[in-house]
């Protein structure tokens, strides 16, 4: 058995497609069929149920495919470690992040583990928490910063950050020219509201208020907070965000910490529980936890 039949089976059991999997590994497909013969003949079983139409994974193939992405982890991570020793990290780490205050704690973690690890390479996304979510879930990303609450399942959780919740109020708004940097959250109740699109902060927010069978205002919900920002300053409604949507500090938007209740958004570093992170994704997790033990955060 050699490496090209384990990376030949996975793709075909990936695919449960023939056809789909040469194209993906760059082959015809009678060579592809006569090495998984070779693949079944040298095992002595059938890994695939061969019917017109229909391809499907047998038992014994299903158990061959949990060994088979083992396998080829240990070897890419082998050779990227033996590389190493030469020559340092390398590779390329798949990021994800909400926006708010996730961008800065990126760029700054990016920064002090650059300088230990000049050689690594950096791909980064950005969304909404459920987004990203779905992305690391789906292996288009090995690590990834969230903003709570979350139910996904199948995740480890590291909480890194918290910040305060705002209201940025039109300029020229009645609220805008109450006293101090604070407000009431009660006092929002009469007003056109522009919320974050994720389906949980509709049920998190209207939970803010006390009059419960009260309906909100919500004028407008907006996937992201620069939006927000702007719409707020065009007078089109308050916008209730993370206090890292303020972008600015022009004379159009006024800025006040919500109180009573008084609210954080939390942010989480998260990572599969059952996917093997790439070495530099778990160097850079290693270097992510010490940073936090150094500052005593946890």
């Amino acid at each position: 058995m050699e490496l090209r039949h384990i990376r030949y089976f996975l793709a075909v059991a990936e695919e449960i497609n023939f056809t789909r999997a040469a194209e993906k590994l760059c082959i015809a497909q009678p060579p592809l069929s006569r090495q998984i013969q070779e693949l079944e003949e040298e095992l002595e079983v059938k890994l695939f149920l061969r019917k017109p139409h229909n391809l499907q994974l047998t038992p014994e193939g299903q158990l061959f495919k949990q060994y088979a992405i083992r396998v080829l982890d240990l070897v890419a991570k082998s050779t990227e470690e033996v590389k190493e020793i030469h020559s340092g990290l390398h590779g390329t780490l798949y990021l994800a992040s909400v926006e708010g205050h996730a961008p800065k704690l990126f760029a700054g973690w990016i920064a002090g583990f650059q300088q230990e690890n000049p050689h690594v390479e950096y791909n980064l996304w950005n969304g909404n928490s459920d987004d990203v979510v779905h992305r690391l879930m789906n292996g288009l990303c090995e690590l990834a910063i969230i903003m709570e609450p979350h139910n996904a399942e199948g995740v480890n959780a590291l909480p890194v950050y918290k910040e305060p919740w705002i209201a940025m109020i039109p300029q020229g708004h009645p609220l805008a020219a109450l006293p101090g940097d604070t407000i009431d959250v009660q006092e929002l109740a009469d007003y056109d509201l522009l919320i974050p699109s994720r389906g949980s902060r509709l049920e998190e927010i209207s939970n803010w208020f006390e009059d419960k069978t009260k309906v909100l205002k919500i004028r407008c919900r907006l996937a992201h907070m620069v939006t927000a920002y702007e719409l707020a300053s065009q007078g089109i409604g308050i916008a209730l965000y993370p206090a890292s949507a303020q972008i600015s500090e022009d004379s159009s938007v006024c800025i006040k910490r919500l109180v009573n209740p008084s609210v954080t958004a939390s942010y989480v570093l998260i990572w599969c529980k059952n996917r093997t992170l790439s070495h530099v994704a778990e160097e850079f997790l290693t270097f992510v936890q010490e940073q936090f033990s150094s500052t005593n955060i946890f």
